[in-house]
């Protein structure tokens, strides 16, 4: 079949035909979709390694440093940091007799792959090109395994922290474990109360107790809430390092909102203020302050945990989220959500908050409205990894018990 000719078409001083702007559109489309992204000519650490904190268990040293944009600029050639993803700088000095593997999923539960970070720099139609942005990025991630003997280094690419990155890395040996848990300080947005916190945990006087029925006794004496009517639900007995790394494992970030300060213990806001996100919204808090007591020469920490009325359904962006008035359901979840963090080693309560039933919550401030058992939980962590089964319950308050009985009581009673 014979095609009708073509009207003749002028390419310079006359009309473009319709063909031809359509080609025109499909070809800047196409060099529009070609990389752009080029590997940088130099590769520099020095900026990270001469800020880098530093820690050494047994006969392994890592050290870490969190990229700046600026950092992520010059070793990816584009801001990492503006996708939403914190690169983190680490080297690995293995001096052991053991080849050690990174178990990234303790660092971050929902941390990035490398070819996860690399997918937005791609371009259409050009499959060697986002094959070596592949390539580059996975050269730079922090590779697995530390043979004995050898030093590692590279990038991991995790979730944001705010203020400071707690980092918790472990490292797993043949039948030995080497944990860390670094605190660094984020460039350009240090915020200053994790470094009082720790100051104030190491200088502050304080009584040390040995006996466990002389500290419980102390624990109920305790204030019940907070300034702002918040009970003070919690206490935490263990190192700053072992209990940021049982928060970081089981995804809590610090992150603090107008409404915290307004909760203060001791004449002072919180130390320090974690959160845990779900689906991007974050939704249970705990709001922690350094205490002058020590049980068997740990620190002991006075925390205050809840959620907001809707939780995760509530508005993200509400700076005065109300608490949610089943205060006791907040803490009980925290207490298993912690146990799948491998440092808790003991659990019990005490008194000291103060019965509140659920008739009386209506007339309480509109604030801080709650009912509670009047029960605070007491939390011991060590250095992980525990399994779940080597946790100990204490029988200050036989919590276990009497819900057992009041389960079988209701199974009688059917």
């Amino acid at each position: 079949m014979r095609l009708p000719a073509a009207a003749p078409i002028t390419l310079f001083g006359g009309r473009q035909a319709p063909g031809i702007k359509g080609a025109i559109i499909i070809v800047l489309l196409y060099l529009g979709g070609c990389a752009t992204w080029q590997a940088p000519e130099t590769l520099d650490d020095s900026a990270l390694r001469t800020r880098a904190v530093s820690e050494t268990v047994m006969d392994v040293t890592l050290s870490a440093s969190v990229l700046s944009s600026e950092d992520s600029q010059q070793l990816f050639a584009t801001d990492l940091n503006g996708n939403g993803v914190q690169p983190v700088w680490i080297e690995v000095q293995n001096n052991s007799t053991h080849t050690l593997w990174l178990l990234r999923a303790g660092t971050d539960p929902n941390y990035y792959s490398p070819l996860e970070v690399a997918w937005p720099l791609h371009a259409r139609f050009d499959k060697k090109g986002n094959d070596e942005i592949d390539e580059y990025f996975d050269s730079r991630s922090f590779e697995n395994p530390v043979p004995p003997g050898v030093t590692h280094s590279g990038i991991l690419f995790t979730n944001p922290h705010r203020g400071t990155h707690v980092l918790n890395v472990d490292l797993l040996g043949q039948q030995t474990f080497f944990p860390f848990t670094l605190f660094l300080p984020i460039p350009g947005e240090f915020d200053e109360r994790v470094a009082i916190a720790m100051r104030r945990q190491s200088t502050t006087s304080y009584t040390n107790y040995q006996d466990a029925d002389t500290f419980r006794a102390a624990l109920e004496q305790l204030p019940c809430c907070t300034s702002g009517g918040d009970p003070v639900n919690l206490v935490l007995v263990g190192e700053i390092d072992d209990l940021g790394a049982a928060f970081v494992r089981r995804g809590y970030r610090a992150l603090y909102i107008e409404n915290d300060d307004r909760q203060q213990l001791f004449e002072r806001p919180p130390d320090i203020v974690v959160r845990k996100s779900g689906d991007g919204v974050t939704a249970n808090w705990m709001r922690m302050w350094a205490s002058t007591l020590r049980y068997q020469d740990q620190p002991v920490v006075l925390a205050q945990t809840g959620r907001p009325i809707g939780g995760r359904f509530a508005l993200a962006s509400s700076n005065k989220p109300q608490l949610h008035p089943d205060i006791d359901e907040s803490r009980d979840l925290l207490i298993q959500d912690l146990v799948y963090s491998g440092g808790l080693a003991q659990l019990g309560f005490v008194g000291g908050v103060g019965t509140v039933p659920e008739t009386l919550s209506e007339n309480a401030d509109s604030n801080s409205r709650y009912h509670t058992d009047g029960l605070r939980a007491v939390l011991f962590f060590v250095t992980r990894p525990l399994a779940i089964s080597d946790i100990e319950f204490l029988d200050w308050v036989p919590v276990l018990q009497q819900l057992e009985a009041e389960a079988t009581e209701k199974n009688t009673d059917k």
